[in-house]
């Protein structure tokens, strides 16, 4: 108990560390993500390109693999960024693109009848957006965002590999100096308790918005 007491404080700071980088990921994927697919439904061919070309390296490529071409590769040609930016540059543009392939599924899922229904009120495409399609889609779309968010909690983890003092590598350290394994077990009971409390929140707003029952 003594040595867990010791190294706890090293830990939490690591976990603190995490915790920022996933709200941080959290506040600016999410509204990019939607931003994204609400663009892929503008018939403008080269940007519809670029956005499928943009979804597909995101989701078709390991996220540890851009962490290392944004922070390794990029300074070659002269882009250069610090490890946090570059860990919330790099997690933003990946998880963007799985949010936007949700939301997208969202908009699809409601019925053009809807959008009639619109222009026939003669709503603005703002006010259709704000009124008709976002309540249907952020209900739609609730349990899958989740389970990206429950993802992302665990995803901090890589960060380590660009020597951010996160929770992974606080406990990697910690084991490596004292040759035990106590460390890396504190480390996942602490993964546990977030990805707990984010599952606790994720439950109450989903009830929130289970308003059709």
């Amino acid at each position: 108990m003594g040595y867990i007491i010791e190294i706890l404080p090293s830990l939490l700071n690591g976990a603190l560390v995490s915790f920022q980088v996933f709200v941080m990921v959290l506040l600016l994927s999410l509204p990019l993500g939607a931003l994204v697919a609400f663009l892929m439904k503008i018939p403008f061919k080269p940007l519809l390109w670029f956005l499928n070309l943009y979804v597909l390296i995101m989701r078709g490529t390991p996220l540890l693999l851009q962490l290392i071409f944004v922070y390794y590769v990029l300074p070659s040609v002269g882009i250069t960024f610090d490890r946090m930016p570059a860990v919330i540059i790099t997690f933003t543009l990946n998880y963007a693109a799985y949010f936007s392939e949700i939301f997208r599924g969202g908009i699809e899922a409601i019925p053009a009848g809807q959008y009639e229904a619109a222009k026939v009120l003669k709503f603005t495409p703002v006010q259709t957006i704000r009124y008709i399609v976002l309540p249907q889609v952020v209900k739609i779309v609730l349990p899958s965002v989740f389970n990206e968010v429950t993802t992302l909690v665990k995803d901090t983890s890589l960060i380590y590999a660009l020597g951010v003092n996160d929770l992974l590598l606080a406990s990697r350290t910690a084991a490596n100096r004292d040759v035990s394994l106590a460390p890396m077990f504190i480390a996942g009971a602490l993964y546990l308790v977030m990805i707990g409390l984010v599952t606790l929140v994720a439950n109450r707003i989903e009830k929130k918005f289970d308003y059709y029952k």
